[in-house]
This record gives structure tokens, C-alpha cells and sequence, in this order.
């Protein structure tokens, strides 16, 4: 029997930003060590300090890949729903993320790629490689790709408008998309504050929605992220003034 031993990553010799901006990375033992680690850690801050509540888990698919789409109105936002995943797709899941955001400073970068495991996302330069890349990170069985259509965080903690970048990487495929709503996290954590607050989150998992039949192109992506906007916020609370709208509907 051959002695084991440990193989360090090719590209060890890379300055460390440029290392945390490459996708896909190159697999890394410690690296995955220390996401397992902080991930038990956050889990455990979720539950007890927001009081995290998952509901519907039973809809998230086991063994393809999927898509993962929500509301964002926090940085609690892609915390959450990992934290809904199975420890054992930790190292599968891929938030997208703005590179020209987290992946401009070395602490960020590391929080992104090593905490978050994300996706630098290009959204200004260069978005069609970036959905490329997501097509790609699909077509291999077993990742889950987290999305927030909105494109930025909601100052407001209201539900914008979804761009179609989502709708032009599955418009035509079979890969189930899995709309998803948080409720507290603007509370909790909203844009421009530096400190959580300890306000209790709900995360609703809604029945995964597949768009093989329509076309790829972009009237079809249109049409798939207000499909999947109205599904997201179907899975929120219904609010006093839509609940008069509804009683007189």
C-alpha cells in the first residue's frame, strides 16, 4: 500500500485575490475543511440568534442539479439558503455573486469563495460569460446554482423587478428551478447597517418549475423571470393592502 499524501493545488503559486476570483477553483481540502466548519457554525448563529425557520424543504430536488431563486434584501440572504441545503452539497452549492463587489478586496473575496463558495458574476463587463459559466456549472449533475434575479439588494425590503439573465440559462432545459421567498432577513440585516440585528427569518421553499418547452432566447426569458418573480412572491406574507385587494378581487 502505497503511503497517502497530501497534493496541494496547481495554482498555490497565484497571488491569493486572483486564486478566490478563479471559477471554477481548483479543489482544495482546507479550503473545503474550513467552509464545513464555518458553515456548522453559521447554522448554528441562524437558529439561535434569527431564529431561522425552513419550510418546505421536502421540495428541494435530491439528486439533479437545480436553481435556487429568491427575493434579496440582505447579506443574510445567501446565508439562509445554504443553511436550507444538506451539509453534504455544501461543496455543490454556487451563490452568484457580483464581482464588482465581493471579488475586489482580499477579505471579501475570501468570504465569497471560501465562506459562500460564490460564483463571481460579472455584471457590467462581461454577463454573457458569466451566464456561460452557469450553464455550464448546470450541466453537471449534483450543483445547485443560488440566484437573486433582482441583481442588487432591495433598499426597501419590496420585491423589484427580476432581470432575464436567469430566464436565458434554463429557457429550453429541464433543470428545475426552485423559487424561494425570505421573509425578515431586510429586518434583520438591511442595506447600509453594519450589525445584525436578532430578528427571526422564515425561508419558504416553493415546487420546482421546469421551462424545457419554451424556446431559448429572450422574449422566453422575459416571460420565465416574471413567472418565477410572481412565483417568489406568491410565498410571502400577504400584506394589509393586498389582502383588501383581495377580498374585493
Amino acid at each position: 500500500m502505497e503511503p497517502w499524501h497530501y497534493d496541494p493545488p496547481p495554482d498555490l503559486d497565484q497571488p491569493l485575490l486572483e486564486r478566490l476570483r478563479r471559477f471554477p477553483r481548483e479543489p482544495d481540502m482546507l479550503v473545503f475543511g474550513l467552509r464545513w466548519l464555518t458553515a456548522s457554525v453559521l447554522r448554528g448563529w441562524l437558529h439561535v440568534y434569527h431564529r431561522l425557520t425552513v419550510v418546505g424543504r421536502e421540495n428541494l430536488p435530491r439528486d439533479s442539479s437545480f436553481v435556487m431563486v429568491a427575493n434579496h434584501a440582505s447579506h443574510l440572504d445567501t446565508l439562509c439558503l445554504l443553511a436550507a441545503l444538506p451539509m453534504a452539497r455544501l461543496h455543490r452549492a454556487f451563490p452568484a455573486a457580483a464581482r464588482d463587489y465581493f471579488f475586489v478586496s482580499g477579505m471579501r473575496a475570501f468570504v465569497a469563495a471560501v465562506v459562500a463558495n460564490a460564483l463571481p458574476f460579472d455584471r457590467r463587463l462581461d454577463p454573457r460569460h458569466s451566464l456561460e459559466l452557469c450553464t455550464q456549472l448546470l450541466a453537471n449533475p449534483g450543483n445547485i446554482l443560488i440566484v437573486f434575479p433582482e441583481g442588487t439588494r432591495s433598499e426597501t425590503g419590496a420585491l423589484h423587478e427580476f432581470k432575464p439573465g436567469i430566464g436565458l440559462v434554463v429557457a429550453g432545459t429541464d433543470v428545475p428551478v426552485v423559487p424561494c421567498y425570505l421573509d425578515g432577513a431586510y429586518a434583520a440585516w438591511p442595506k447600509g447597517t453594519s450589525v445584525p440585528r436578532p430578528r427571526a427569518i422564515r425561508l419558504t421553499i416553493g415546487t420546482p418549475r421546469r421551462y424545457a418547452h419554451l424556446p431559448r432566447g429572450k422574449p422566453s426569458a422575459v416571460q420565465i423571470c416574471s413567472e418565477l418573480r410572481a412565483a417568489v412572491q406568491a410565498l410571502g406574507p400577504v400584506r394589509p393592502v393586498e389582502a383588501l385587494a383581495m377580498a374585493h378581487a
